[in-house]
């Protein structure tokens, strides 16, 4: 059995239809379908029940997922490690955060990076999914909190200041009460902020009138006046519209994790990124 043929059977058990098979491996549905039927017929064994739901694995073949599985680790880890012997500076670098930092951080990073390395094709994928650096959808990756899986080389590269926001127009809320006011707070399904439990303890008294996970809408609803927003410094000091308070007491603080795997450490264009990226950490508001 090839390579190519676990990927596509892989993606097809861990998505259950061709459709999302074909997503996850930039190929075409009826590559998918084709391929799969050709694997079955090579087998000799049919591997998916075709259900109303989906495709669900046989017995024959839910039994071989985990030896799919140990085969593609050992794929990736190979395509890592040679990867990470290239020295040129050419190539493509991908590179995840969440949204703000890819809006506000990234942006003079990489103007200065394509600059310098003209040849490499940089990648900004933002949003809430972890993107894994073990199966190289990403080269690098910035969060705020630390890696927990295996073979991550990590550090913290900044720790971000947070401000209070209100629109330019509005009026000062009283810190400790927050009475007449509202609140545009972050949805902690996805994890805890600590900075939004400040905001909240705070303004007791301030009603929360709308929750969103991308800071971006939080800083913009601000602007608009429909609430008090507690920000990223680096996010809410560059929207227009928006006047941060000068209280008594500032929101915590927010250390910035950088990661990439260890297999990816000599990778020359990604330690010239590290670089860049950490020379301009240094001019970071703390």
């Amino acid at each position: 059995m090839e390579w190519s043929d676990v990927r596509i059977f892989l993606a097809i058990a861990r998505s259950g239809t061709l459709g999302g098979a074909a997503r996850a491996l930039h190929l075409s549905h009826p590559t998918v379908g084709r391929r799969l039927r050709a694997l079955e017929a090579a087998t000799g064994h049919t591997l998916f029940q075709r259900t109303a739901d989906g495709f669900v694995p046989t017995e024959e073949g839910a039994g071989i997922v985990a030896l799919a599985q140990q085969m593609e680790e050992g794929a990736l880890a190979l395509e890592r490690r040679l990867a990470g012997q290239e020295q040129q500076l050419q190539g493509s670098l991908r590179v995840s955060s969440a949204d703000w930092f890819g809006a506000y951080v990234l942006p003079p990073v990489v103007a200065d990076y394509t600059r310098a390395y003209p040849h490499v094709d940089v990648e900004v994928l933002t949003g809430t999914r972890l993107f894994s650096l073990a199966q190289r959808e990403a080269d690098i990756a910035f969060r705020i909190v630390p890696f927990d899986t295996p073979d991550v080389v990590q550090r913290r590269l900044v720790k971000l200041p947070y401000g209070v926001y209100v629109a330019a127009g509005s009026p000062e809320p009283i810190y400790g009460d927050g009475a007449g006011f509202r609140l545009i707070t972050h949805d902690t399904s996805t994890g805890k902020f600590p900075d939004i439990d400040w905001l909240k303890e705070k303004f007791p008294n301030a009603r929360t009138v709308m929750r969103s996970n991308n800071r971006n809408v939080q800083g913009r609803m601000c602007g608009m006046g429909i609430g008090i927003a507690v920000l990223p410094q680096v996010v809410g000091n560059q929207m227009p519209g928006l006047r941060r308070l000068n209280l008594p007491a500032q929101p915590p603080p927010r250390d910035i994790w950088m990661g990439y795997h260890r297999d990816m450490r000599q990778l020359q264009r990604l330690r010239a990124f590290i670089a860049m990226v950490t020379h301009h950490a240094e001019n970071l508001p703390s």
